[in-house]
């Protein structure tokens, strides 16, 4: 397994990938942190080709049947130290069009709850083998982000007909209508 850094690019060498999120509760505010996994699958130009290809807690499944959604775990204390959330992408089915697949975190109702990703612990995505449940890679979402309420924490991308992964680790603020409004045309 590789322990991965932030921007550090691997081949996966997989055509069934799975993206497990994890993430240990944390009471200091009084509410659960109900983090969401999303994926984004985006064309050349950025944006989704589609609305329907942007994949969370509302939407599990691409238009494509490529990227599946495990659903929504409100609380992180769900897992009992494994994956609190998992999207599960199948790279042959992936329509044509998507060039790339951007993996977020968000924070859900973050304003609301006062809360951020410098208050949640022990929280990591880890690429594994959706088949074999091999690990391949993990990164663990260590960075101080006192302010941010989402993470894009990592990518797949298509590189010379060959996918790819990103570890991003980019915080920001805005929780999940940042990404919203970054990808969607």
């Amino acid at each position: 397994m590789i322990n991965l850094q932030k921007g550090q690019r691997i081949e996966i060498g997989l055509k069934n990938v799975g993206v497990g999120l994890g993430w240990d509760p944390n009471e200091s505010t009084g509410f659960d942190f109900d983090l969401d996994a999303s994926a984004f699958m985006l064309a050349s130009d950025g944006k989704l080709p589609q609305d329907e290809y942007f994949v969370f807690y509302n939407n599990t499944v691409s238009p494509d049947g490529a990227v599946e959604s495990s659903g929504d775990d409100r609380s992180g204390g769900n897992s009992d130290g494994g994956d609190d959330e998992t999207l599960t992408v199948d790279l042959n089915k992936v329509n044509p069009q998507v060039t790339e697949i951007v993996f977020t975190v968000t924070i859900h109702e973050a304003d609301v709850r006062k809360q951020n990703f410098g208050q949640v612990r022990n929280s990591y995505i880890r690429i594994f083998n959706s088949v074999t449940n091999e690990v391949i890679a993990k990164y663990e979402l260590d960075e101080d982000f006192s302010i941010e309420t989402a993470v894009e924490f990592g990518r797949l991308y298509k590189h010379n007909g060959e996918w790819k992964f990103e570890a991003v680790g980019k915080g920001f603020k805005g929780g999940l209508q940042y990404f919203v409004n970054k990808y969607v045309r």
